[in-house]
């Protein structure tokens, strides 16, 4: 592979990691995606340390995470990446929209926002690069009360 290959794959690696809860494919995409196991890191939004997690694990929780909002979309870009033989850094600026069901809002905002980064760790496999690590540096955030409401959310499972 060449330098400019192994980076376009990696951006890839981020557009597939999005399309995971935007389009709840929570069966297929993660094993595109990430190493089995695999380290994430959601301190800055769930307070949770670092954990390594086995991929079908992290399926059940994004798939119970991500149940009670009525649409998801995060956009990244920005991509940096430097590679390292078969190892790579990559970092990618991100804003991830999510919103309940209005009835679920209760009237209040229903829109919960993480502006922030993903400082992610990517491996070269046998079946191309994966994400070993990803984590999520939030830097900006509205209603995030809303992730308490969201009963399956990886703060409460991991």
């Amino acid at each position: 592979m060449t330098p400019h290959a192994d980076r376009a794959d990696i951006i890839e690696l981020f557009g597939r990691y999005a399309d995971i809860a935007d389009t709840g494919d929570f069966d297929a995409l993660p094993r595109l995606v990430h190493t089995d196991p695999f380290t994430v890191d959601f301190s800055s939004v769930a307070g949770i340390p670092p954990t390594q997690t086995p991929l079908d694990a992290y399926a059940e929780v994004l798939r119970r995470s991500f149940a009670p909002f009525a649409a998801t979309h995060h956009a990244i870009t920005g991509h940096v990446i430097d590679l390292d033989g078969d190892r790579a850094r990559a970092r990618a600026h991100v804003r991830a929209e999510h919103w309940l069901p209005e009835e679920a809002a209760q009237g209040g905002p229903n829109r919960w926002l993480v502006v922030g980064f993903y400082d992610n760790e990517a491996v070269r496999t046998g079946e191309g690069w994966r994400f070993s690590r990803v984590a999520l540096r939030a830097v900006y955030q509205e209603n995030a009360h809303l992730l308490g409401g969201a009963a399956g959310h990886p703060s409460k499972h991991l």
